[in-house]
């Protein structure tokens, strides 16, 4: 007797009927054999598909909403060879096949297929199982195909481009070209008038859009009519509204960006030369046109009334020399203009000589720059004392009237107690108050504008201060000294990146950095690579602020869209304020000249006004300053003129006084 490849004899089962043990075991192998038998020879067939933990029909229905990075399992009733898998089994859409790697499982039972990559969204695939299918003994397998559709997904903007640039991952685009382009290219096919009825352009005078379509509608060209306003801000938005051909939902879309600027000349092109005497002559008018009429001092800004500031008066007196060289005024109506102010100065308020920041200019009385801030100011003494010696050293002694505006002056000068503000101390105090007294207690020290006020206090014949007043308090031993590299550009002195730019236009109005040094610094290469880094800043524009660009740029105290603020690249708000750039003429001619002409010609119709450029913009938050301060269009002027001739420069640094002061202090010049 065979069973299954088990031969019996039947002596053996009359044996075995003698030891009832062996008969059960003998029982359970025959059944076992039969049952193994029974498996590998019939046909080979495919029980059950399981789209990860979800059984797919075997009837032809088509499972819908799976996710697209599932693994298929397949089980089978028998095993499988796998010698004939990879060319049994197929998956595929639309006709076309997908990858998949596969493994086996249970005895070879069990297929288990992963896709590489992820399924399409809203695709129906195809699983397909055909003849070539064998199980491990050679059955055969009739073919099996089954369907299932993956979950219908989000709609996506695969890629989006504005002016030929890819914005995909950018937040806020800038400097888009005004002539708008955008491209698109979707995840899956788009109904044109279902986008056309979702999309929008919002912003100042914005145009209508035309859409050109391609790739089965993947992809969508969209124009503006006309051309958008330059430097200002624009939304493009898709709204929720919108979905793919077959229903696919979309999250919506949003993207501000701003448009380049209007290229085109506002004004006609003149020489270069022409253009700093244009600049000049009308920042010029500030200080002589709008001077306060009483006292000829400058008001502090263009809305302040009888207000008037000392150290912006300090400016317009050199500015006034620089409008009788150019022939802005004649040298009488100069000489008149400076007779009136120190005239005024000398029945003003002053405190141990020193005047306030801010006074009547009817009256000379104080007006508080703080609650008790209400008297002396020995930094904006000092820039009115610079600008007079500057004067005194061009008038003509021999020329009465000039003469008596020259004793004036000295007298001024010479009241001027520098060492009564050390308070005994090695530093010079900012101010002090009748009411107050030192209360602020503010010393003055290096690195920032108030260099000139040691320089001065060491140069006066009266009140001169000690060499140590100088080394401990304003240079603090060194420590003002900085070293560092920013853009590539070695830093001397300061602190990081060197603060907002007037620290290198104040002290140097007249104080003549080409050739200044000593054991602290180089002046001339602080000014240079301060102005140097600041351009830098602004051309990397690391906070992508609009109209930053090495044509626009100078970071410094001005006003601004919130009040008014020391710009910096470490203070940086988005203001470009005109006067850092153009009052570095002489350290960065070149730089300074590109900003001249982009402030002019390229957005000078917005920034140009009756006293020259506005004082500063912020093109991000749509805004140009509609004011003009003291403080910074005097040093347009100025360092203009110091550029082009030396003109303040050679005038002060020929006062003895000064040449004294610098020896004292251990200066080379």
């Amino acid at each position: 007797m065979r069973i299954s490849g088990i031969s019996l004899k039947s002596s053996s089962l009359l044996h075995m009927n003698k030891k009832p043990g062996l008969i059960f075991w003998f029982i359970v192998l025959l059944f076992s054999a039969c049952e193994n038998e029974s498996e590998n020879t019939g046909p080979l067939q495919l029980t059950q598909v399981l789209y990860d933990n979800v059984i797919l029909p075997l009837d032809g229905t088509i499972m819908e909403d799976l996710p697209i990075d599932r693994r298929i399992t397949l089980n089978f009733s028998n095993a499988v060879d796998p010698n004939t898998i990879e060319p049994a089994i197929s998956l595929s859409s639309n006709q076309q096949a997908v990858s998949f790697n596969f493994n086996m499982r249970d005895d070879n039972r069990t297929v288990v297929i992963s896709p590489i990559g992820a399924l399409d969204n809203g695709t129906i695939y195809t699983l397909n199982v055909d003849q070539n299918l064998k199980g491990n003994n050679g059955a055969s397998f009739d073919p099996k195909e089954v369907q299932f559709k993956t979950v219908l997904g989000d709609l996506l903007i695969e890629i989006i481009e504005m002016g030929g640039k890819d914005i995909t991952l950018v937040p806020t685009p800038l400097n888009v070209p005004r002539n708008l382009n955008i491209k698109m290219q979707f995840s899956s096919g788009i109904d044109p008038d279902i986008l056309e009825s979702s999309t929008e352009l919002s912003g100042e005078n914005a145009p209508s859009l035309n859409y050109t379509y391609s790739n089965n509608n993947y992809s969508v060209e969209i124009r503006s009519n006309a051309k958008l306003k330059p430097y200002k801000p624009y939304t493009f938005t898709i709204s929720e509204d919108f979905s793919g051909i077959n229903g696919e939902p979309f999250d919506g879309y949003s993207k501000k960006f701003y448009t380049a600027v209007d290229s085109t000349l506002k004004f006609p092109e003149i020489p270069d030369e022409e253009l700093l005497t244009k600049v000049q002559e009308q920042t010029f008018k500030y200080f002589w046109d709008f001077a306060h009429p009483n006292c000829g001092l400058t008001r502090e800004r263009n809305s302040s009334g009888n207000l008037v500031t000392i150290g912006g008066s300090g400016f317009g007196v050199m500015a006034i020399l620089v409008g009788i060289e150019r022939g802005f005024i004649t040298r009488s109506e100069g000489v008149a203009r400076l007779k009136k102010i120190t005239d005024f100065l000398s029945i003003a308020d002053r405190f141990h000589g020193v005047w306030p920041h801010w006074m009547n200019g009817n009256t000379g009385e104080t007006i508080p720059f703080s609650s008790n801030d209400d008297g002396g100011d020995i930094v904006e003494t000092a820039f009115m004392i610079q600008g007079l010696l500057t004067a005194r050293q061009y008038l003509n002694s021999f020329e009465p009237a000039e003469k008596a505006i020259i004793d004036k002056i000295n007298d001024l000068w010479e009241a001027v107690e520098w060492d009564w503000y050390t308070q005994g101390e090695n530093s010079i105090t900012w101010h002090w108050s009748p009411n107050f007294g030192f209360e602020k207690n503010l010393k003055i020290r290096g690195w920032n504008e108030a260099l000139i006020v040691y320089v001065l206090a060491a140069s006066s014949p009266t009140h001169s201060i000690e060499p140590e007043v100088y080394h401990q308090g304003w240079a603090r031993n060194g420590n003002m000294q900085n070293g560092n590299a920013y853009y590539g550009i070695t830093l001397p002195l300061g602190n990081a990146y060197g603060g907002p730019l007037f620290f290198e236009h104040y002290s140097f109005l007249g104080l003549d950095p080409r050739n200044l040094s000593d054991q602290y610094a180089n002046y001339w290469d602080q000014a240079v690579a301060h102005s140097l880094i600041n351009q830098a800043y602004c051309a990397a524009n690391p906070k992508r602020y609009v109209g930053y660009s090495e044509y626009s740029w100078g970071l410094t105290a001005s006003d601004n869209h919130e009040g008014y603020s020391a710009h910096s690249p470490t203070n940086d708000k988005g203001v470009i304020t005109p006067t850092a750039a153009l009052s570095s003429m002489p350290y960065t001619p070149e730089a300074s000249m590109d900003a001249m002409r982009h402030f002019y010609y390229i957005i000078g119709d917005r920034l140009w006004g009756e006293y020259g450029f506005y004082d500063a913009f912020n093109f991000t938050e749509n805004w140009v300053a509609s004011s003009y301060l003291a403080i910074d269009q005097g040093p347009i002027v100025i360092m203009i003129e110091n550029y082009r001739t030396g003109l303040l420069w050679d005038n002060f640094m020929t006062a003895t006084e000064i040449k004294n002061g610098l020896d004292k202090l251990g200066f080379n010049y």
